[in-house]
């Protein structure tokens, strides 16, 4: 591996034209490139008259495309079948390999590596870092790849799809057992409130205000809630003197926080030990759950359950957005299922599990996601520094078994 040589692009690589003109009465499926090597995608499918482009290029299977917009954050892929004959306009420039001396495969797993998009990011020229970085066509070619023999290119390429493969496998596998947990915990909740009554939420979680008198020299931590029951996020700290006429409560852990103007998709959630502290403006609204009556976290499942949200959409009347803003009174007199504490109880243990569950998952999903990056970095990393100065990545603990059958250690081979 340390004998490949480093060949510029434009001695394999040759950039094509098929540019067409755009007619009028003509359908045209439209392609994007994704972030971070993840490759073409069908974006939209426009007629020519919806269309402001005078010439679009026609793609085909193989084909290199890269974003001139995007490619400083990893905007590359290849061309598969499902994509064959769709169109991108000339922000996207195509490419061809010589196949005899390159695999397109190996190419494209190159532009995989961050060391590569960093390199790229050097070459971009545009008026601000982060919207207008083109990546010309020149700078393109002149990149420098290290290149073994085709056939030990193909063996490389082979092995990292099958450890794309296995990651693929795993996370489905994933995704199975989390429905099924996700589905074993809605049949709990639909029999712990089959037949019991229904409370207003003034009576089990009424709304309770700590508002702060403000001091133009002291610094408040505010509190942020992600819609679609995504929890909590901490925002900066503002001066006194920032928030001038601004009111400010105190959030404290447990409370149940509503977003007025964003509960009805599901902006509700319960505050954390670590939001402790925080401060959230008159916008949020915060209840203390009654936990003789109610436990918070059986609550919050069936606010942003479909009954339990359809009900807080009621009670947000208006448009859409910022014009539906859930009101104090009307969710004082929400109704929700009350059933004995035994049975709550009993629910949220399963649900502690299925949490716990999911959490585990997440650390296998971070470790298996980072077998293939590692791989590579191994791969090219190895051939730019010396074997004794490079290391393998580290990976998340709690993944010891699925890092040992994919993380193997032969993965670069010498071909046949």
């Amino acid at each position: 591996m340390s004998n490949w040589p480093m060949v510029s692009l434009y001695e394999i690589v040759s950039q094509i034209d098929r540019a067409e003109p755009v007619k009028t009465d003509s359908k045209y499926r439209l392609l994007g490139v994704r972030l971070e090597g993840n490759g073409a995608f069908h974006r939209e499918t426009l007629s020519g008259n919806e269309t402001s482009a005078t010439r679009l290029s026609r793609v085909e299977v193989g084909d290199f495309i890269y974003s001139r917009l995007f490619a400083w954050r990893g905007a590359f892929g290849i061309i598969g079948p499902e994509l064959d004959g769709a169109f991108v306009s000339n922000e996207f420039p195509l490419f061809r390999v010589d196949d005899s001396q390159l695999d397109s495969r190996f190419l494209n797993r190159w532009f995989q590596l961050p060391a590569t998009w960093k390199r790229v990011e050097e070459d971009c020229t545009g008026s601000t870092p982060t919207t207008r970085n083109r990546f010309k066509e020149a700078f393109f070619l002149k990149l420098e790849i290290p290149l073994p023999p085709l056939p030990e290119q193909r063996v490389i390429v082979a092995k990292l799809d099958d450890l794309s493969d296995k990651t693929t496998r795993i996370n489905a596998h994933l995704d199975a057992v989390e429905s099924e947990a996700d589905r074993l915990l809605a049949l709990s909740f639909r029999d712990a409130i089959a037949s019991v009554p229904y409370r207003p939420m003034s009576e089990v979680a009424p709304l309770v205000r700590r508002e702060v008198e403000i001091d133009a020299e002291a610094r408040y931590p505010e509190l942020g809630i992600r819609s679609f029951g995504k929890g909590t996020f901490h925002k900066p700290a503002v001066s006194g003197m920032e928030l001038g006429t601004k009111r400010l409560f105190r959030i404290e852990p447990g409370d149940l926080l509503f977003s007025n103007v964003f509960a009805w998709e599901g902006a509700i959630t319960i505050a954390r030990p670590e939001d402790a502290w925080r401060f959230g403006s008159h916008r949020f609204m915060t209840c203390v759950v009654d936990s003789q009556k109610i436990e918070a976290s059986f609550l919050l499942y069936y606010l942003l359950g479909n009954e339990g949200l359809e009900k807080v959409r009621e009670a947000s009347p208006g448009g859409a957005g910022r014009n539906r803003t859930l009101g104090v009174e009307k969710l004082a007199r929400i109704e929700v299922p009350v059933p004995p504490m035994a049975a709550q109880r009993d629910f949220t243990t399963l649900q502690t599990a299925v949490t716990e569950l999911k959490a585990k998952h997440a650390a296998i999903r971070q470790s298996s996601s980072a077998v293939v990056p590692a791989a590579l970095e191994r791969l090219f990393g190895a051939h730019r520094t010396p074997a004794a100065q490079y290391r393998r990545p580290e990976h998340p603990p709690g993944c010891a078994a699925i890092q040992a059958s994919l993380c193997n250690d032969d993965l670069v081979v010498e071909a046949e």
